[in-house]
């Protein structure tokens, strides 16, 4: 490990700051911002993915920020090697680089590596997307809060994608998905330094119904309808387009399509906090610290 370069990962539920933060930190350390954000990665959703403005993205210069298009095939470990190229070409001309985002499964694919899964049977997934469509989400939800609660409290219990990849670890090695997690990690050339962002909870909800509301202030309705004949894509089976698409499939009014956005968003955000209180040497500071205090605490790390 070469423990002169130094990467800061901001984390923390969504709407707490993280981008905000991540900014200040890179015109401090004169560096560079990846994103660990994997809704953020897409073309053509800007407004339902908060992603940074075009303000916010010349204050510093980004990487994985909108070079995808919702119709390419992307996934956790490309992103692993891509963050890792795109670290290596960095840390030769920065000591330190941010990196930011709320996608926690992709945080610590940067970080700690990916886990390694045994093979399992394909029949095992088959038989399962056959439940999702005859029995519903819930059924394998149910099943995967009885096989293995740890994982359940854990992952996007919303996101079939991965209800079904859990499950079917489950089920074929007859173990629990969670066992097979933090083990046999590569290390890393760089010394990682986790920032987490938080506040009491009701306050969290609060600031997520806040920018629910801007978002749709700003076009949310509009940025989704231009997707709609691509709704069936993984990379929009995600919170603020899904519901969005009942609204325009007139299942669902839009108000109530609004109320399910901030309810989604709420789940969203507390297993997000679940996610990252795991990794134990989080520096943990409220979202209303001063920057020259966060700062302060970067630097006698980074001694």
């Amino acid at each position: 490990m070469n423990t002169n370069k130094h990467l800061i990962s901001i984390v923390g539920p969504t709407a707490i700051g993280k981008t905000a933060l991540s900014l200040k930190l890179a015109q401090h350390f004169k560096t560079e911002i990846i994103s660990a954000d994997s809704r953020q990665f897409y073309k053509d959703m800007t407004i339902g993915t908060a992603a940074p403005t075009p303000e916010e993205l010349a204050l510093a210069k980004h990487h994985f920020i909108h070079h995808l298009q919702v119709d390419d095939n992307y996934n956790v470990g490309a992103f692993e090697k891509d963050a890792l190229l795109c670290l290596n070409t960095l840390f030769k001309t920065h000591d330190t680089v941010i990196m930011v985002g709320g996608s926690g499964l992709y945080v610590d694919a940067v970080t700690r590596g990916l886990d390694d899964f045994p093979e399992v049977d394909a029949s095992i997934r088959t038989e399962l997307n056959k439940r999702l469509e005859t029995e519903g989400l819930e059924a394998l939800q149910a099943q995967l809060k009885t096989l293995d609660p740890k994982s359940y409290a854990a992952i996007a219990i919303d996101n079939p994608h991965r209800v079904i990849r859990a499950l079917e670890i489950c089920i074929g090695t007859d173990k629990p998905y969670s066992s097979f997690l933090n083990k046999n990690k590569d290390s890393r050339p760089f010394k990682t330094i986790t920032v987490g962002l938080t506040a009491d909870r009701e306050l969290i909800y609060e600031r997520i119904n806040q920018r629910v509301d801007i978002m749709v202030n700003q076009g949310l309705i509009e940025e989704v309808k231009q997707l709609k004949d691509k709704q069936h894509l993984n990379a929009l089976n995600t919170v603020g387009y899904k519901e969005i698409f009942n609204y325009l499939n007139g299942e669902w009014t839009l108000d109530f399509a609004i109320s399910e956005i901030k309810k989604n968003s709420r789940r969203f955000a507390k297993r997000q906090l679940t996610w990252f209180r795991r990794h134990e040497n989080t520096i943990w500071f409220d979202y209303k610290t001063p920057i020259e205090t966060i700062i302060l605490a970067l630097e006698k790390q980074l001694l």
